[in-house]
């Protein structure tokens, strides 16, 4: 074998390695209630009316409690629970609020909970 040959294969194994390593792992991110039961999107997307409590609560008037969850395992559907994860976007993950095909993402920047 070519010497050339024995220095290239290594080092486009270490390259496209690299490559892997610094692409964002994607996570879901859901809305829940209190009890980490999932709801629809719209109870934690900020609308008229709504306020945020320290806790990150977003309170619309007369409904009740909800916040976002990152990660962990669960569906995106309403009804299921959201376990495995936190309250707020671990660093080095990425977040979707779809279900699949083109839906809003967010990159977190903050650390777990």
């Amino acid at each position: 074998m070519k010497r050339s040959t024995q220095v290239a294969a290594p080092l486009l194994a270490s390259v496209a390695l690299a490559m892997l390593a610094g692409c964002k792992q994607t996570q879901m991110k859901r809305c829940v209630n209190q009890q980490n039961v999932v709801v629809d999107d719209s109870f934690c997307e900020n609308q008229p009316g709504q306020q945020q409590n320290n806790n990150n609560y977003y309170h619309p008037p007369g409904i009740g409690l909800f916040r976002w969850y990152y990660g962990g395992a669960g569906t995106y559907y309403p009804g299921s629970f959201a376990t495995g994860g936190g309250y707020a976007p671990a660093s080095g993950f990425s977040y979707a609020t779809s279900r699949g095909g083109f839906g809003s993402s967010f990159s977190g920047r903050g650390t777990g909970e």
